[in-house]
Order: structure tokens, then sequence, then C-alpha cells
């Protein structure tokens, strides 16, 4: 059992520092033997359980991702509204992002990354699938726009990157007042003119 929770503990440490490295210096610059050095493990021992660079950085956002959602969706039920439904997934995304900023940065990095293979993106979009439901039947009852939810997304829930990045350097402290005005913003931008 010890046996199994140093490798369990050893795996964790290299998520870990892939995650810390590349938010500070992007993919390109954080080669498997930084990542080994900051997890306190010869770089040999990466390839126990990952291929390769590749194989680390999408097997770690999809843990990230996994977990993301796990949070976003913790509280959120099928049965209520769509207006209630976003609105509970939304604040839970805001928290998650503000809150657990390495993280959802880590995430942000691999949105805007051809590092991420299709595959794993794909996997991370399942993830998303009670979001994707929702809004699904949002546009079924007329109450979200007829548009891809890739523009709803970037509409509604990619602004939370950039308020977390601002926070992060210190452009902006959010209070509860601008979640709130955040959250309106989203919501109007993706309700129908009806709603």
């Amino acid at each position: 059992m010890a046996i199994l929770q140093k490798s369990i503990d050893k795996r964790n440490a290299l998520i870990k520092a892939t995650i810390e490295l590349v938010n500070n210096a992007g993919f390109h610059a954080t080669p498997m033997s930084k990542i080994a050095k900051m997890a306190n493990v010869s770089p040999a021992t990466i390839y126990l359980y990952f291929e390769n660079k590749q194989d680390l950085v999408n097997k770690t956002y999809i843990e990230v991702k996994a977990e993301y959602t796990k949070y976003a969706f913790e509280s959120y039920d099928e049965n209520m509204s769509v207006e209630q439904g976003f609105e509970i997934i939304w604040k839970r995304i805001a928290d998650f992002k503000l809150n657990d900023s390495e993280n959802a940065m880590f995430l942000a990095q691999c949105d805007n990354t051809p590092m991420i293979d299709e595959l794993s993106r794909q996997e991370g979009i399942k993830h998303l699938q009670p979001l994707l439901d929702l809004w699904a039947r949002g546009k079924k009852e007329g109450i979200i726009k007829p548009i891809s939810d890739y523009l709803l997304y970037a509409y509604a829930i990619n602004p939370l990157s950039f308020l977390m990045m601002s926070q992060k350097r210190g452009a902006i402290i959010l209070d509860r007042k601008h979640i709130e005005e955040a959250y309106q913003s989203a919501w109007n931008s993706i309700k129908t003119c009806d709603q």
C-alpha cells in the first residue's frame, strides 16, 4: 500500500510541477528535465507515468478539466430552470477561476495552444456536458440564443479568464458586486431578447 501511495504522490508531483512551470514559463519553455527537478524525481521516472511531454500535458489538462467541471457542477441540478442552472454553474466557474487560479490559468493556457491534441480537447469538452445540455434545453425553450455553443462559451464563460488574469495582475480586486455585474453581463449576452 505504501508503494502505491508513493507512486501516486510522484505522479501528482509531476502534474503539479507541470502546471506551475507551464503557468510561469509556457509550454515550450518547460522541458521534461525542469518538470522532473521541480517534482523531485529523476527524469526517467516521468516515463513510468507518461509516454512523453505531449502525453504529460494532455493528461494534466484532462485531470484539471475534470476537477474544474466537477466543482462547477457540484450544486447544479438538471431540474432547475435554465436561468437558475446557468447562474449556479456560472458562479461556481467564477469561484473556481478566481480562487484556484493556478489550475484555472493552466486551463486558459491550454485553451490557447496547439499543444493539447484534439482527442484530449474532445475529452475535456465531455466534462462540460451538463452546461452544453443546459444550453440545448435553453435553446429549445427559446431562452438561450440559438447560436453555436462555442459562441455561447466565448461570450458567457471566457470573460472570466480575463477577469482572473486582471485580478492576478492586481488591476482589479473583484468583490461580490463585480461578480454579480459580470454574471448579469454573461446572462444578458446569451439569453434571448424575450427573457
